[in-house]
Formats: structure tokens, C-alpha cells, sequence
């Protein structure tokens, strides 16, 4: 029994004796860990952490304002190869492709590049010839018809007519020889009858006969005189109008004529328009078109359907490369022609390009459904000397230079606190007190922030200050006066009672309104957002 407590006894020492080592070597992996913490933190020139505040000294060093952004390398000289092949009706899609050079294929002038199809075009190119010569029938009927009428006129004037007036012209003397004989048969008969040689009864037939040829002669002279002054003209306006018709129908063939032509060239034109060839040495470029939801719209394949005007293939210029970006709205305002901008493309690493901002669009790029409110700004970036090795289509990153600094006193944008307009920043002094500035923010980047006033270069400024606000003395901001807004309001109620005005706008108005193209700001400068409470990380540049 002795023996047996003996035993429990030693095993009871030796398991307090492990638990200690344990501690012990707990300690001691502690102890390793906070060492090398404190020695982190010592050696680094960067920041010190005294408690829970992460601070980091103001330096003076040289700053470059820089706005950066994605977007894609093109040529700013391209040879557009549109679809020339018009819709034949008003449902159909277009017309198909039949073949096309692939897309990357180096090409000469003159070889060729996409052939369309043209099968209804040669149907519709024969069925246009038998138009063609019906309507070349009818103008030659219709010159026949022309020539006919004028030769109506001239037999009517120099036949029918002449003729006519003869015959009557001859009547009349047939008359006028009648009428001799009837008046001196009527006087031998008068004197007869004067002697009692012959009776009354043969006078007065005599009479008659004298009468009834005096009569005669006037019917052929009235006749004469019909011919002449009124059947004659009758006719030649008759004939002048038949020729006059005769002609207007011949302009009308003729225009239609013409009219078939044109369509007969036009299809001639169109069925050559189906092959296409390259107007230039280049490298081949399919005119895809990509939705904003991320599908293809239209993609250049055999079989696609192209519409009328539709580009097909783009044969880039190499020489003349640049880098259309979409800029935010929000630093699309810094961005001024003539920038420089340093240009790296993503597809080689390593390869590094200089260039300018030559175009900053003035309208936002038009939005989708799936795309934010915010708006973005289309911004061209010329490639200055571009080398061969780049391509269209490659994504490229592009830092525009806004603003470059030789020497400018900066903190880490954490370190900046903006507060109902006015930017703060929290600085432990060398006593270790806390001490609350109002500086002055001048350019900023996506990491620092340029300070104009209120900090000197090597103060400890506290990065994390939003994480102790409550050792911040916020100051007392006075309320801005907005009582102007009220003038501007009773100047309109007034305006509305007694109609509208043509004066010009004044400053006040304009004050009101806004200045054209100016963003509100706080007293931090270009790339500052309004409002208290924001991050200065929030600000300027990406």
C-alpha cells in the first residue's frame, strides 16, 4: 500500500513538472514573436505603432499627380471596307458572306478580302435585260410615232390642203363662167320679150338660172374661205398636238430608258460590289461589334449577314496607334489635351510606351442596362513611335500625367480626414500628444496627397484616424449663408406674375445656376470630393 502511494506520488510531480515546461515554452514563443514585432516596428523608416495608432512622418519628395486607366490600343488611321450590297427589300437582313480572309492575314493591295453572295443580284441582273431591250422597243416606236405626226403635218400642208383649194379654186371659175352665161342668156332673153319674140315664162326661167349660179359661186368662195382661214388652222393644231404627244411619249420612253440603265448598271455595280479587294497594304481586322451586356452583336464569319454600310474589315495603319480609354466623371476634368501619359500593355510585359492625350470627348459614352449611373468620358492617348509588336485589340494601361512635382510635402491619403468641407489630419507631436491640424490638400493620386499648409516634412501624421475620430477636436464650421437663394426666389415668383423676361442673366443667376463646367470642390483642391465625413482616398486620381 506504501508502495502503491508512493508511485501516485512521483506521478504526480512529474505531470506539475511538464505543465510548467509547457508554460515555459509558451513564454518563450511569446516573448520570440513580441521581439520581433518591436524590432519590425523600430527598424521601420516608414511607420512606428505606439498603442493602436498607425502613424507614418510627412516627407518631401517628388509627386506626380496621375490618372490612371484601362482601355484599348487602335489605330487612329484605319481603312474602313464597308458593305456597298443594298438591301434588295425592306424585310430582308442583308446579304450573306461567303468567304472572308482570316482576321491577322498581312495582305496586298488588290488581294482580295470578302466575297459576298450575288445569286439574286444575277437573277434579278437577266430578268433587267428583258426589260431593258422592251423598253429600248418602245422608244423606237415612239421615235416612229414622232416622225409619223410631222409627216401627217407636211402631207396635209403640202398635199391635202393644196389639193382642196384647187378643187374649190376651180369650182369657183366653174361658176363664175356659169354665171357670165346665165346673165347673158337673161338680157338676149329680155330683149326677146321687149320685141314680143319670146315669152315672159323664158324670161323669168333665165332669172332663175342667173340666181341659181350666183349662188353656186358663193358656196365655192365661202368654202375657199373656210378652207383657207379655219378648216387649216384646225388641222395644223390637230397635227401640232399629235406631235406634240408623240414627243411627250417619247420623253417618257426614253426616261424610262434611262431609268432601266441606271438598274442594269446599278446590278452590274452591286454584283462587282460582292467581291471586295484591299484598297491598301495592312493587316486584316474583323469588324466585330460587341454588345454592352458582353455578347457579339455581329461577328465577320462566313454565313453572317451583313447590312448595307456595315464595315467588314478594318486594315489598321501601324504607324498611327493610340489608346481610347473611357474616363471616369469624376477625373475627367483633370484630363486636357497635350498630357503626356506613359502607356504599358498588358500582353507584354515589360514593354513601356510614351504618349500624349490628343482628344478628351466632350459628351459621356452612351450607357446599357447593366452599366452604373456613373458616367464615363471617351479619351484618346496618341502612341508616340509605336513598334511593330503591338497590335489592335490589346489592353493597355495608361497613366496620364496631370501634374508633376519636383518636390511637394505628402502623406498617405488615409492620413487626410475631410469634415463639413475642410480637411483634417491628426499628428502626434514629439512629446507623444495628439494633436488636431487643418491642412490645405493640394494634387492628390491613388496613394498620396500633396499638402499646401499645415503640416511640416517629418511630423508623425496618424494613418488610422478614422478608427479614433474620438481623439479628433473637430472644430466648429459656421453655417453657410444661403439667404441669396431667397432673393432668387421672390425675382422668380415675380417673373411668373408678370410674364417672362428678356434680360440677360446675371452674376446671380449664373451663381445660382452653376458655372459651366465646374465641379464644387472643398478647400483640398483639384480631385476632391464635397461632402463631410468622406475619405480623402476617396479623392483625385486612381
Amino acid at each position: 500500500m506504501a508502495a502503491i502511494r508512493l508511485h501516485s506520488s512521483r506521478r504526480d510531480r512529474y505531470r506539475r513538472g511538464g505543465v510548467l515546461l509547457n508554460l515555459l515554452f509558451l513564454l518563450a514563443i511569446l516573448a520570440v514573436i513580441g521581439g520581433g514585432m518591436v524590432y519590425y516596428y523600430q527598424d521601420s523608416p516608414e511607420e512606428t505603432v505606439a498603442g493602436e495608432l498607425i502613424t507614418q512622418p510627412v516627407k518631401l519628395a517628388a509627386f506626380d499627380h496621375v490618372v490612371l486607366e484601362h482601355g484599348e490600343i487602335e489605330s487612329s488611321r484605319n481603312t474602313e471596307l464597308l458593305c456597298e450590297v443594298k438591301a434588295r427589300s425592306a424585310g430582308s437582313g442583308g446579304v450573306s458572306i461567303l468567304w472572308v480572309a482570316d482576321e491577322g492575314t498581312r495582305v496586298q493591295k488588290g488581294d482580295k478580302l470578302v466575297e459576298l453572295d450575288s445569286s439574286q443580284l444575277e437573277q434579278e441582273r437577266k430578268q433587267q435585260r428583258i426589260v431593258l431591250a422592251n423598253a429600248e422597243a418602245n422608244v423606237t416606236s415612239g421615235e416612229a410615232a414622232v416622225e409619223q405626226a410631222k409627216i401627217a403635218r407636211e402631207e396635209y400642208l403640202e398635199g391635202v390642203y393644196m389639193t382642196d383649194e384647187k378643187a374649190i379654186e376651180s369650182e369657183i371659175a366653174v361658176a363664175q363662167q356659169e354665171l357670165r352665161k346665165a346673165k347673158l342668156a337673161y338680157d338676149s332673153s329680155e330683149r326677146l320679150v321687149a320685141k314680143g319674140l319670146v315669152k315672159s315664162l323664158q324670161l323669168q326661167a333665165d332669172q332663175f338660172a342667173v340666181a341659181n349660179a350666183q349662188n353656186k359661186l358663193d358656196a365655192a368662195r365661202g368654202r375657199l374661205t373656210v378652207l383657207q382661214n379655219l378648216t387649216r388652222q384646225k388641222m395644223l393644231v390637230q397635227f401640232d398636238s399629235d406631235i406634240t404627244a408623240a414627243q411627250a411619249s417619247l420623253e417618257a420612253l426614253i426616261g424610262t430608258l434611262e431609268e432601266e440603265k441606271e438598274k442594269m448598271q446599278e446590278l452590274e455595280e452591286q454584283i462587282a460590289a460582292c467581291v471586295m479587294t484591299a484598297p491598301t497594304d495592312g493587316v486584316v481586322v474583323h469588324a466585330n461589334k460587341y454588345s454592352r451586356r458582353g455578347g457579339s452583336e455581329v461577328v465577320i464569319e462566313p454565313g453572317a449577314m451583313i447590312r448595307e454600310r456595315q464595315p467588314i474589315i478594318r486594315l489598321p495603319d501601324p504607324a498611327l496607334m493610340q489608346v481610347k480609354a473611357n474616363i471616369n466623371e469624376s477625373r475627367v476634368t483633370l484630363v486636357e489635351e497635350g498630357m503626356p501619359a506613359l502607356i504599358r500593355v498588358d500582353a507584354i510585359p515589360g514593354l513601356e510606351l510614351k504618349g500624349r492625350v490628343t482628344k478628351v470627348n466632350r459628351y459621356a459614352e452612351p450607357g446599357s442596362y447593366f452599366s452604373s449611373s456613373v458616367k464615363e468620358y471617351a479619351t484618346i492617348i496618341e502612341i508616340i513611335d509605336p513598334p511593330e509588336i503591338i497590335r489592335t485589340g490589346m489592353t493597355a494601361e495608361v497613366q496620364i500625367f496631370v501634374e508633376q512635382l519636383p518636390e511637394a510635402l505628402q502623406v498617405p491619403i488615409q492620413g487626410v480626414y475631410e469634415y463639413k468641407d475642410i480637411a483634417l489630419a491628426l499628428v502626434r507631436t514629439q512629446e507623444g500628444k495628439l494633436e488636431t491640424r487643418q491642412v490645405k490638400v493640394g494634387a492628390t493620386n491613388s496613394k498620396m496627397a500633396t499638402i499646401e499648409d499645415g503640416l511640416a516634412a517629418g511630423e508623425q501624421v496618424v494613418l488610422n484616424l478614422r478608427d479614433h475620430l474620438d481623439y479628433v477636436d473637430l472644430p466648429e464650421v459656421a453655417a453657410r449663408d444661403n439667404s441669396d437663394l431667397v432673393a432668387i426666389a421672390e425675382q422668380s415668383n415675380v417673373a411668373a406674375v408678370d410674364g417672362p423676361s428678356d434680360r440677360p442673366a446675371g452674376p446671380q443667376d449664373q451663381a445660382a445656376a452653376g458655372a459651366p463646367g465646374k465641379r464644387p470642390g472643398g478647400p483640398g483642391g483639384p480631385g476632391k470630393r464635397p461632402g463631410g465625413g468622406s475619405g480623402a482616398s476617396g479623392a483625385g486620381s486612381r
